[in-house]
């Protein structure tokens, strides 16, 4: 298997930006729940920057990998 290592650049960004509309606006994208991930999934993420952050956070949470936006998030609280 191949050893892939995510983007923390990528990471950082999940946990930092915020929806700049809908429902869920000013909601952290990594903060959004797996039901609104899922239609966004089922309708197609937007395109750019903002639909590769909400199909990066999808992907994390659907495939049981929350604590890595976890990790971020509290790696983040302590460096402030």
């Amino acid at each position: 298997m191949e050893n892939i290592t995510p983007d923390s650049k990528i990471l950082i960004e999940m946990v930092q930006t915020k929806m700049p509309f809908g429902k869920y606006k000013g909601v952290l994208i990594s903060d959004l729940p797996v039901s609104y991930l899922e239609w966004m999934h089922n309708k197609g993420f937007p395109v750019g920057k903002i639909g590769m952050l909400m199909a990066s956070v999808y992907e994390i949470k659907i495939n049981g990998l929350g604590f890595i936006i976890t990790k971020v998030k509290s790696s983040l609280i302590n460096k402030s």
